[in-house]
């Protein structure tokens, strides 16, 4: 059974440190990151070691924030110094971006250990701006699955030592962030015939040992023995019958009342089915999972938080496959509700395995749901890969649905979801159509089509993962795979979503 978990921790560790920077104590690190104001006065010039030639170097261009730029000080210019300039104001969004650059530029010589500290900054900013720094520091230092025969050597950073003068707020919640956010980028790169559905089941069951998670399979006749035809649909053209809903089950200790439920698309490989996708639009399917990648790494965050509330992860996990038992246009299948729906297009799967998951969840009577799909094509043309979009049944907290947006750097805007938009999947045969034919304004009906099997009294908000994947990376993310979702989802909470609820 091949090993799918990471080959090192998901976070590279923090540690405070006290003191004065001098320059006899910055030699001691080959790499360092230097925060300060765009306009230094002569207190914060005289403050630094190796100030005059920092000074010079600054000089010698008009500096915005967000720029940074670098030089070599010590004796035998042994310590790699990037000085970067931060904004008294920015959205969080802005200063994750400059995190990344500037973490690039720290990481550049392979550093072991990295010193970061700030002079002259203040308090409120230089403690946003470390936070977005560590985060994007987390992220470039966080290898990603690699399978060359000879892979290249690379000194991976082993610890990060701060010195800011005051204790960084929200640290834990930041390296849990990370570490989760690591964890969805290093499945959502894992190639297809290594993270199938049935590899996929194996590692969460590791990880559930791990973490002393409840582990829960519903294989393909139990969902059978329940009703669950939606689901099964797309699974029935899968070679192998290995295909099912996985659900981890995290409980505090005390308490936690009934528990929040995260639900996540986990399609492994989509070919789009009988109606089957072109080369281009198949390339980088394995990435289809990565819904479900986002609801295990906002658990995994969580749990190393220590979470007072109780969570429930809702994974549907199986590939969409070409072949004679494949699913196809105009099937008529029952969901595990009792929902009839007319299958139209069979590369809306997506929305047919979360239906049933979603309604399997629901039946449980949880606090709320959050669900994370690739879903939609519409939903990229619509925000491209920088937002996500969200829809929820509680039309009233959708500025707290977009604020978590602006807050956790990963944005997101809510779509309409009138109930008149029903007339686009109406069936003359079947309770609900799929999706339409035409494909106008998809990413809202499948949100239609996917609220019909949560019940109206518990509160509910749909991700479409537009940024799962993004062309240059997003944020303080530099690479494809962003892993999008997690950070998000931990502001989102932490907001009391739905409403009242306990803090993460």
């Amino acid at each position: 059974m091949p090993n799918l978990l990471p080959p090192a921790a998901l976070s590279t560790p923090v540690r405070e440190i006290r003191g004065k920077i001098t320059a006899s104590r910055l030699s001691g690190y080959a790499a360092a990151v230097l925060l300060l104001p765009p306009a230094p006065v002569e207190a914060d010039w005289a403050a630094l070691p190796h100030g005059a030639a920092v000074r010079g170097v600054f000089a010698q261009k008009k500096r915005k924030a967000g720029d940074f730029f670098e030089l070599r000080c010590g004796k035998r210019a042994e310590t790699a110094l990037v000085v970067a300039i931060v904004a008294a104001n920015a959205p969080t969004f802005e200063r994750l971006q400059s995190g990344a650059k500037w973490a690039r530029a720290a990481l550049a010589g392979e550093p072991r250990t990295l010193l970061l500290w700030q002079n002259g900054v203040g308090t409120d900013a230089a403690q946003a701006a470390m936070r977005a720094l560590i985060a994007a520091l987390q992220a470039a230092a966080m290898p990603l699955p690699s399978f060359k025969s000879k892979p290249a050597s690379r000194v991976r950073l082993a610890s990060i030592d701060l010195l800011l003068g005051a204790k960084l707020a929200g640290l834990s919640e930041e390296l849990a962030i990370a570490a989760g956010t690591n964890l969805v980028r290093w499945l959502t790169a894992l190639p297809p015939n290594r993270l199938d559905a049935a590899a996929y089941r194996r590692f969460l069951q590791q990880l559930a040992r791990g973490l002393h998670l409840e582990y829960r399979f519903y294989s393909e006749p139990e969902l059978k023995r329940l009703g669950a035809g939606a689901f099964l649909a797309v699974s029935q053209g899968n070679a192998r019958r290995d295909a099912g809903i996985v659900r981890l089950s995290y409980r505090p200790r005390r308490g936690g009342g009934s528990p929040l439920c995260l639900v996540g698309k986990g399609i492994c490989f989509d070919t789009g089915g009988t109606n089957l996708k072109p080369h281009k639009s198949m390339l980088d399917m394995h990435t289809d999972m990565s819904g479900s990648a986002v609801a295990v790494g906002s658990l995994h965050a969580l749990h190393a938080l220590k979470s007072p509330l109780a969570v429930d992860c809702w994974l549907a996990i199986t590939e969409n496959l070409i072949g004679p038992t494949a699913y196809k246009p105009q099937d008529i299948v029952r969901a595990y509700n009792g929902t009839t729906i007319q299958v139209i297009h069979t590369d809306a799967e997506g929305r047919m395995v979360l239906a049933d998951t979603l309604a399997i969840a629901a039946a449980r009577k949880p606090r709320a749901i959050i669900d994370y799909a690739t879903l939609t094509g519409a939903c990229v043309y619509a925000l491209t890969e920088r937002y996500a979009g969200a829809f929820t049944n509680r039309p009233q907290l959708r500025d707290m649905v977009e604020a978590a947006g602006t807050s956790s750097g990963e944005r997101v805007w809510c779509f309409p979801m009138d109930a008149d938009f029903d007339t686009d999947i109406e069936s003359q045969v079947a309770d609900v159509m799929q999706c339409a034919s035409d494909g106008k304004g998809d990413h809202i009906l499948a949100a239609r089509f996917l609220g019909r099997f949560v019940p109206p009294e518990i509160p509910w908000l749909h991700l479409d993962l537009s940024s799962a994947t993004r062309a240059g990376g997003l944020a303080h993310v530099a690479t494809e795979i962003t892993g999008f979702g997690v950070r998000y989802t931990l502001d989102l909470i932490n907001r009391g979503w739905p409403a009242g609820a306990a803090r993460a």
